[in-house]
């Protein structure tokens, strides 16, 4: 079952996530024999996890209920608000040019995994992430270039170093949605003396504006996914279908990404890593974001990531 991390009454908590309901895990005492530990850390209840086989009972007991029963225990998502489904990450961690397809669009050329490697940047945790249904806020230095990128999100689960592709699954804890917002024409300084770098460095810099990483509503446990490159990404825009494709189309898969990381640098549980975007970008439409959009991020089995524009 899905898990996801969301505040009520000044607390936060886990739950298990029902699209339109959550079920507190603290409920568990009345319809189980078996309590969690108190925890708000859901890499502690994912695959790797110090609690997951608590919680593998727990969803046991959960089905077990009778739907009348299950009602008691369900609140709307309307009385809570969901938070982002790991608090702090060490690392966030996303990929540029993941989807032959977005490369195209833009102008690209097609790139061929054999050929390469994949392009990694971060973002800032502190001041990026953003909990779903928070708005994400238009730059006043920049406001006229603002785009969407729906994104299948890996959160780690166990500490990986130098991992092969054919084990680097085993290190998952599960799969988030993160909209990857970012500033197409970030350009300080319009009158600035030009420098060679000045293109790469507007684009690194148009993806660190606060509120441009809304993450969740939850995440998809990794012993629930056969197979990741198997997941539908749709980004809707004011209820228009903006994104549409599979991961199948990624050009550096979920295991591969992991292992090429792995070797560069240790990844901890909870650590993120976005896998990059399929095509349908608004910067290929000349379609940016505005005050008043909403943002609707879905990954099948996931769930959808609602943002308001601001």
């Amino acid at each position: 079952m899905r898990i996801c991390r969301f505040q009520r009454n000044n607390q936060t908590e886990p739950g298990f996530y029902l699209d339109d309901h959550a079920v507190p895990l603290s409920s568990a005492t009345h319809w189980s024999d078996v309590e969690l530990p108190a925890t708000d850390e859901l890499t502690e209840l994912l695959p790797g996890g110090a609690h997951r086989q608590i919680v593998e009972t727990l969803q046991d007991a959960w089905q077990a209920l009778p739907p009348e029963r299950q009602t008691e225990f369900q609140i709307p998502l309307d009385k809570v608000q969901l938070q982002t489904p790991v608090a702090n990450p060490g690392k966030l961690l996303l990929l540029a040019g993941n989807y032959s397809k977005h490369i195209l669009e833009h102008g690209g050329q097609a790139v061929e995994r054999a050929q390469t490697f994949p392009y990694v940047f971060m973002k800032p945790v502190a001041t990026t992430l953003t909990h779903p249904g928070d708005p994400v806020k238009i730059p006043a230095m920049s406001p006229d270039h603002i785009d969407w990128e729906i994104e299948l999100a890996v959160v780690i689960g166990r500490k990986c170093s130098a991992v092969t592709e054919a084990e680097a699954l085993n290190y998952v804890a599960g799969y988030t949605v993160v909209n990857d917002i970012s500033d197409r024409k970030f350009r300080p300084f319009p009158d600035r003396t030009k420098r060679e770098k000045d293109t790469f460095f507007d684009w690194l810099h148009g993806k660190w504006h606060d509120t441009f990483c809304p993450m969740g509503p939850c995440i998809l446990p990794a012993d629930e996914v056969a197979d990741p490159q198997d997941l539908q990404l749709t980004l809707r825009l004011n209820g228009e279908i903006e994104q549409n494709a599979g991961t199948s189309e990624m050009v550096f898969p979920v295991a591969a990404i992991i292992a090429f990381i792995s070797s560069v640098m240790t990844l901890h549980p909870g650590d993120i890593i976005s896998t990059g975007t399929p095509a349908g970008v608004g910067s290929a439409k000349g379609k940016f974001l505005k005050p008043g959009d909403l943002l609707e991020a879905e990954i099948s089995r996931i769930g959808v990531l609602r943002n308001p524009v601001e």
